[in-house]
């Protein structure tokens, strides 16, 4: 080869390996691109059953009205009213997500006619008794992790990236997950989440995707198995809608009491 050319061969390369993405960079990048892709629905209203299976197989039901409110620039606010069974209907369950500190929630029990603080050293308890916990079950902000991209990979016929997230805040109950990225969609397929310990503690997957306004997916239901105890929990949804008119008052931990 001559001088010249290896000579610009050598200056050349350098620039490409700088230019190279890290797994930590790609898994980033993944990150920001699902959440960019969901931005923009400002709010939104569901109704979820939540079928409760313990180690021998016995269900039980709640059937919960859910309401979202997009915040931009912080995690979003969320508001879950439980219908049925007659025992806890009327409890509503108040989120306001925030992407790097502690999550402000709130609980309204009807029969004590009280609304309860849940503290941030509980955010990894269950949440109404169910598989998910409470910090499954907010926003999911880019800020709330740091990432790395693992590979690529086919689920059943559908193209996904892998990336590992690791928790930022300090009362997480996980040390890690596992996210399968759907890349027609941008939505998460499957999500496995790993203790403290780092042993694998529950698998979430995602089912019967729907896109609505002809931008946003959603799932119509979601299944997390709890590899430890034997128990589950399925989420069925239906009836969304997005752009509901819903704004701040709504979410205001003081009107929680009057809530039907």
């Amino acid at each position: 080869m001559h001088k010249r050319s290896l000579w610009l061969l050598l200056l050349i390369l350098p620039l490409h390996n700088a230019n190279a993405e890290t797994p930590e960079e790609k898994g980033l990048t993944i990150a920001r691109e699902a959440d960019r892709r969901d931005t923009g629905w400002i709010s939104q209203t569901a109704n979820m059953k939540m079928e409760l299976r313990n180690k021998q197989g016995q269900t039980s039901i709640r059937e919960i009205r859910s309401r979202t409110l997009e915040v931009q620039g912080d995690g979003d606010k969320g508001l879950s009213i439980f219908d049925t069974p007659a025992d806890i209907k009327g409890t509503a369950f108040l989120s306001f997500t925030h992407a790097t500190t502690a999550d402000d929630q709130w609980l309204y029990l009807p029969a004590l006619k009280r609304v309860k603080r849940i503290a941030s050293a509980n955010k990894s308890g269950p949440f109404m008794g169910s598989e998910f916990a409470y910090e499954d079950i907010t926003s999911q902000e880019v800020a709330r992790y740091t990432y790395k991209y693992l590979r690529d990979e086919k689920i059943g016929n559908r193209d996904t990236l892998v990336i590992e997230r690791y928790p930022t805040y300090k009362n997480s109950g996980y040390t890690r997950q596992i996210v399968w990225m759907d890349k027609e969609m941008w939505q998460p397929v499957k999500v496995e989440f790993y203790d403290r310990k780092n042993a694998r503690l529950k698998t979430l997957t995602f089912h019967d995707y729907k896109q609505y306004l002809n931008r946003y997916w959603r799932p119509g239901h979601m299944e997390m198995v709890n590899h430890q105890n034997g128990k589950g929990t399925t989420l069925t949804w239906s009836n969304y809608k997005f752009k509901t008119g819903l704004t701040d008052r709504d979410f205001d931990k003081n009107s929680l009491k009057r809530i039907r």
